[in-house]
């Protein structure tokens, strides 16, 4: 617990600058000033059958007392400006209340997925250097058997979710709530600038160890020119069931919230059979998807109320041209397509209704977008290259871009002032932006490059579908850069899952060189914070004669 003359200590100073919205626990504190009872945070526990809730409201007085007695505790176990721990939550509210305690105190929150395992985990809690670490229940086993890998992990404390028992892992470890549950403490933000950082971001890691981006308190803070980008109006109300560990939820959910005071509501974990009925539960206006959520959602049966929400707008990144039509029309929603990055690859987006379908839009204002060859020359309209992004004002000057611990790949990630996306795409002649595939990540079958949205869309179509995910194999004709085409599927019932129905779907519906050679039949698709199937966790579990993998008819296994 917190020291009680600590706490004393601590109520006695006082503020020594202005307060700069920029920076979380200034924001957080002039809102509790300005309006303390607003609730502009519900993490939402609607039943399935849409009964009776036992919401977690935040008000924005909420937040900053129980963001201060985190930050006494943070003080407490001397975390000093710079120094880092882990957050390693679904979403809950002392996610972000711990968010704000790492402002107030000047260290720096390291967000990991609570899906993350074994040596993944040590390595970035290792990496990231963090003294500490919040974690939920159902995380702890995992952190405990990593624990001896870890010695610089001097503190865990646990929230109890009521999800698990754990008695038996608490050893070594503290109650969040009884801390939560203490007399209030005082706590004065230490003096920041929105230039210094406030957390660590790791990327998913699919082709190596993740990286750590450096992400500064003007990013986080610029919640702002989102919203406006995205055409939020006054009464908006954002919903988000992706994880706050990715910054697809913090920045389209929950900091346009704290930042504009829209009363926001959040999911635990997205839950697609859910999301309508919290949608209109609740009246939110706006929710946030990315591709691999995308095609998910549409393989839902459809339902005669799909049409009947509240839902006005989905800020997407990533919709699979094949399903986009079909989604608005049968969700009766408009798409606002973007293109972003976590380590500020470029920013790009469409507006609903203006552009061409597929795109993801022109350059944002303020940053110039362009694709370039391997040479750094850049590409013709049609030609496939890497999607590179600067600042407006051209020259030298680059979107900075900071790796932990990591300064060649720091070095690497911007060439001549371009910062280099790792994304591959192209334009057309009037100057849109396509996104084609991950470097390394295209799919060539018999010299055409697959879409495998549209393989997705067929399939996801099937009866007895729950989710697909489509991706590609070394070719077993051994040709250089020649996959065959593997579908991922989750069926609804593995029981009854019917092969030949979905192949003969994807004969009637499909290129010849679309059509999948294997279906790999699993409980789950593997994938990130961010909904991103994990591509190489499937590699690893395919093999064209495993049990659960379908060869089509005719072709050889």
């Amino acid at each position: 617990m917190v020291p009680t003359d600590f706490i004393l200590e601590n109520s006695r100073r006082k503020p020594l600058r202005a307060r700069n919205e920029l920076i979380l626990a200034d924001l957080i504190a002039l809102r509790a000033e300005q309006k303390p009872d607003f609730p502009v945070l519900t993490f939402e526990h609607l039943s399935l059958d849409g009964g009776a809730t036992a919401d977690e409201v935040r008000t924005y007085a909420d937040l900053h007392t129980h963001g201060q007695r985190l930050a006494a505790y943070l003080f407490s176990r001397q975390i000093a400006r710079g120094d880092r721990f882990a957050i390693m939550l679904r979403n809950h509210p002392e996610f972000v209340e711990a968010m704000v305690a790492a402002s107030m105190t000047g260290s720096i929150f390291v967000p990991i997925d609570p899906r993350t395992r074994g040596e993944k985990l040590a390595y970035m809690i290792n990496h990231s250097g963090s003294r500490g670490m919040i974690c939920a229940d159902y995380c702890l086993a995992e952190v405990q058997a990593i624990r001896h890998q870890c010695p610089g992990l001097e503190w865990v404390l646990v929230l109890d979710s009521s999800e698990d028992d754990i008695s038996a892992l608490r050893r070594g470890t503290e109650s969040l709530e009884a801390l939560l549950g203490a007399p209030a403490a005082t706590v004065d933000a230490l003096p920041l600038t929105p230039g210094d950082p406030i957390q660590i971001m790791y990327t998913s890691g699919t082709t190596g160890d993740p990286k750590g981006i450096v992400c500064s308190n003007a990013r986080f803070g610029g919640a702002a020119f989102f919203a406006q980008m995205f055409g939020y109006q006054p009464d908006e109300r954002p919903y988000t069931g992706l994880s706050l560990t990715h910054s697809n939820a913090q920045t389209t959910a929950m900091a346009t919230a704290l930042y504009f005071a829209y009363p926001a509501v959040l999911s635990r974990r997205f839950t697609k059979s859910k999301l309508w009925d919290v949608c209109r539960h609740y009246g939110c206006t706006t929710f946030s998807l990315l591709g691999g959520i995308a095609t998910a959602i549409y393989s839902e049966p459809p339902r005669a109320n799909d049409g009947d929400n509240p839902v006005r707008l989905v800020v997407s990144a990533g919709t699979p041209p094949a399903i986009w039509s079909a989604f608005e029309e049968r969700f009766k929603v408009r798409i606002f397509e973007f293109y972003g990055a976590s380590d500020g690859g470029g920013m790009a987006f469409k507006p609903p209704g203006v552009g061409p379908i597929g795109s993801c839009g022109k350059a944002a204002p303020g940053f110039e977008i362009r694709v370039f060859d391997d040479a750094d020359n850049e590409c013709p309209p049609g030609v496939t290259g890497e999607i590179c992004c600067r600042p407006a004002t051209g020259g030298t000057q680059s979107v900075d871009v900071e790796y932990l611990g990591n300064p060649e790949a720091t070095r690497a990630k911007v060439r001549q002032g371009w910062n280099r996306s790792g994304d591959m795409g192209h334009t057309d002649t009037e100057g849109w932006l396509y996104f084609d595939y991950r470097r390394g990540g295209g799919i060539r079958r018999n010299g055409d490059f697959i879409n495998p949205s549209f393989v997705e869309k067929v399939i996801a179509e099937c009866p007895g579908v729950s989710d697909v995910f489509v991706y590609g194999v070394p070719s077993s004709s051994g040709a250089p850069g020649e996959c065959d085409v593997v579908a991922a599927i989750v069926p609804v019932d593995a029981d009854r899952f019917d092969a030949t129905l979905v192949f003969a779907a994807c004969r009637r519906g499909l290129e010849a060189n679309f059509v999948p050679g294997y279906l790999q039949v699993v409980a789950e698709i593997p994938k990130t914070a961010s909904e991103k199937p994990m591509t190489r966790h499937l590699l690893d579990r395919f093999a064209p004669d495993a049990e659960n993998v379908i060869a089509a008819p005719g072709n050889r296994t």
